[in-house]
């Protein structure tokens, strides 16, 4: 998947949750530009890097990122 295509929005709640989970901004960024891609369900997709998953909503030319977590 060609993440270059998208536009990517992070909803003001899965920000607030990376924050309260002591996620960084800047490895969000990171994991989202540089981390692997694996699309799952319909319109879903996982950014995954060595510490965190970001997980996405794909709604036409825009992934919505909804959740920001550390990998367990």
């Amino acid at each position: 998947m060609d993440r270059t295509k998208f536009r990517i929005e992070i909803k003001k709640h899965a920000l607030s949750r990376a924050m309260q989970r002591r996620v960084h901004p800047d490895h969000i960024e990171e994991t989202i530009m540089n981390g692997s891609v694996e699309r799952f369900g319909k319109n879903y997709v996982k950014f995954k890097s060595k510490s965190i998953i970001c997980i996405g909503e794909i709604s036409g030319l825009v992934i919505r990122i909804i959740t920001i977590e550390r990998k367990k």
